[in-house]
């Protein structure tokens, strides 16, 4: 116990500090967690030690990462995209392993350790990229579906490695072939018998087990249904990972996957980052500095080949070049499951240390410089492609074409649900309009019904001009992200500073910020609904017309502040941030430093609080004046964030 509990504080307080900083930097977290194993572990500064309990309790992420693929296993989601998973993400698989493998035995290296290597290169960051792609907008593009399809294989592709990998480390060839089979027989008798006798009583289970009502007991059969067959698929000679895989798919057929999902996902990402932390430790930075002209080859190999060979294949499926660059680019890095397939081959000592050494670094360094590579994607694109710029002529040629003949229109950025609803009530009052949309079948499929829709991203410059802001009458956001939002405020504020932009969002969040961005209205979803909701009740009371528009007037114009905050309850202890706007009471008991006090000599102000109302006996104010003078008994509704409540609350109690 006393040699393990300086272990666990030093990676907790490492990690909390490096991933606070990664975050702040708005770099993956996985980048952190590896860098702390780098710097604090056995081969630098040794803080803490490799053992063998630290890597089985790593393997654990691995187990709940595998588990959440199988949570998002469809098939009917490989059914749409079968030609871009089974067709590109296959061929990328099998070229990347193919091209690898023949390096290797070039270069000398036995093929077992060429084909673990073609698996581990192979790999691509699910994590990495489907995040920078959900910030961009891109997943719905061209090249971003190619992507998910191509990481999808990916995913897939790792449960056959997991298990072929240790079959490789038989010395015998006769050994090996006989124990590749027996592996595969087991992985199939595992999967008939887990797939159709689990999926009769999966359902009917978890429905019991919902039916207590309990939250700990759900969560406790979800630990239990996961880890028992990752027990069992070890027990079988297979992987623990493979029964996580396995129990996913199960689960993910119920109608509790999405609850599973939100209940598993704080392990997983301890667990996991834990693992990360293991493959850090793993690197020794004397090798890779000693070795660095090869971790410097090996890394533009990695990144130039991948990209060069996945673009290849983009082409070859009817892409465009810049599409295609695109592509490679966003799949150019290693992977997570690449460190998976690498620290077992490394475990099993198909790998010397001075290849995995080289090829940790290399693998690190490509998972670092991806989001400086996807961020300038769009310029390497057109520089290096030459039909790019043509493309983006089209593009912008159609956009223009489509807006030259109207003036005094709307600019609707986004043609989603909400976005094509204010498009037909405004063809309802003729008022003319122009939509940009990213995604392609969409655009495709409204064009075609001759609604004025066209592809263009409403962020970039030349796509507003063409798009006639100059003539526009008003612009629409219609979309709700607020980093998105502000792009194109930005950019309306340079090229038309007067128009009139109405933005979307879903809460009270980032009003402030929208509205200083230069947007004339915000409309919050959650305030919407809430004074809907309110105006109906309020007609239904018996109250006049004329007086409820105008509270509703009023409270839009007061920019939704009698509906900022609420008191937190249990369910909303997950979902909500912590920086989002909360009410909390304040009941001052005899002895409080406030009692006696009037409110602008308690200066709350600079908590950053408001008090939206004060409570003394049955008598509650909504507007407190701040000469009232505050009397034991007394309770203060109080506004603002977590932070800021905890400095009002300490400063009414306790001076």
């Amino acid at each position: 116990m006393h040699t393990t509990l300086p272990f666990v504080l030093i990676l907790l307080a490492a990690a909390v500090l490096v991933v606070v900083a990664f975050r702040i930097a708005r770099l993956p977290p996985m980048l952190g967690y590896l860098l702390v194993g780098i710097v604090a572990g056995p081969h630098a500064l040794g803080f803490m030690p490799e053992s063998e309990n630290t890597r089985y309790l790593a393997e654990f992420g691995v187990v709940f990462l595998m588990f959440s693929i199988g949570l998002e296993f469809s098939l009917p989601k490989l059914i749409a995209m079968r030609r871009t998973v089974f067709g590109f993400g296959a061929a990328q698989v099998a070229a990347t392993m193919t091209v690898v493998l023949l390096f290797c035995l070039l270069y000398g290296l036995d093929w077992r350790a060429g084909f673990a290597l073609g698996g581990v290169i192979a790999m691509s960051s699910t994590a990495i990229v489907s995040k920078l792609l959900s910030e961009r907008l891109e997943l719905n593009t061209h090249h971003g579906r190619q992507i998910m399809g191509v990481l999808l294989f990916q995913d897939i592709a790792v449960v056959p490695l997991l298990i072929i990998v240790p079959a490789l480390a038989q010395e015998a060839n006769g050994m090996m072939a006989a124990t590749l089979a027996v592996a595969l027989a087991k992985a199939a008798a595992a999967l008939a018998l887990i797939l159709f006798l689990g999926q009769r009583v999966m359902r009917s289970w978890f429905h019991l087990v919902a039916m207590q009502k309990s939250s700990e007991l759900f969560m406790l059969n979800v630990l239990l249904i996961t880890l028992g067959l990752a027990y069992f698929t070890e027990f079988a000679g297979l992987s623990l990972a493979l029964g996580a895989f396995l129990a996913g798919i199960l689960i993910s057929e119920t109608e509790y996957r999405y609850q599973v999902e939100s209940d598993i996902k704080p392990f997983r990402d301890v667990l996991l980052g834990l693992f990360f932390v293991t493959i850090g430790m793993l690197l020794n930075l004397g090798e890779v500095v000693a070795h660095w002209w090869a971790v410097a080859a090996v890394f533009v190999a990695l990144v130039v080949g991948k990209t060069m060979l996945v673009a290849a294949l983009s082409r070859a499926l009817g892409s465009d070049h810049g599409m295609a660059l695109r592509t490679g680019l966003g799949l150019a890095q290693a992977g997570e499951f690449g460190f998976v397939l690498l620290a077992q081959a490394g475990s099993l000592h198909l790998l010397d240390d001075d290849p995995m050494q080289v090829v940790l670094g290399a693998m690190l360094l490509s998972m670092m410089v991806t989001p400086f590579i996807i961020q300038h994607s769009e310029r390497i694109a057109r520089r290096l492609s030459s039909t790019e710029w043509t493309n983006r002529a089209m593009e912008l040629h159609q956009i223009a074409v489509q807006t030259m003949a109207i003036h005094s229109h709307v600019i609707i950025c986004g043609y989603g649900r909400s976005g094509q609803k204010l498009g037909r009530l405004l063809e309802q009052e003729n008022v003319p309009f122009i939509a940009l949309d990213l995604d392609p079948q969409r655009v495709k499929a409204a064009a075609a019904a001759g609604e004025s829709v066209v592809y263009g991203d409403a962020a970039r410059r030349e796509v507003l001009i063409a798009a006639g802001i100059v003539r526009a009458k008003a612009l629409v956001i219609a979309y709700s992200d607020t980093d998105s939002a502000l792009n194109i405020l930005s950019q309306v504020q340079e090229l038309r500073p007067g128009l009139p932009v109405v933005v979307r969002t879903v809460d009270d969040s980032d009003i402030d910020r929208l509205k200083d961005a230069g947007a004339a209205e915000v409309v919050a979803e959650i305030m919407e609904g809430s004074l809907m909701l309110a105006s109906h009740a309020l007609m239904l009371t018996g109250m006049p017309l004329n007086r409820v528009l105008r509270r509703i007037r009023e409270t839009r114009e007061n920019r939704y502040n009698v509906f900022r905050g609420f008191f937190r309850g249990i369910s909303d202890s997950e979902t909500d941030d912590d920086m989002q706007l909360r009410l909390h009471s304040v009941l001052l008991n005899v002895g409080a430093y406030a009692i006696g006090k009037t409110l602008a000599e308690l200066r709350l102000e600079n908590c950053q609080v408001d008090i939206t109302a004060v409570r003394r006996k049955n008598t509650r104010s909504l507007t407190p004046a701040p000469d009232s003078r505050l009397e034991a008994g007394d309770v203060l509704v109080l506004r603002g964030n977590q932070e800021s409540l905890a400095c009002a609350e300490m400063r009414l109690l306790q001076g």
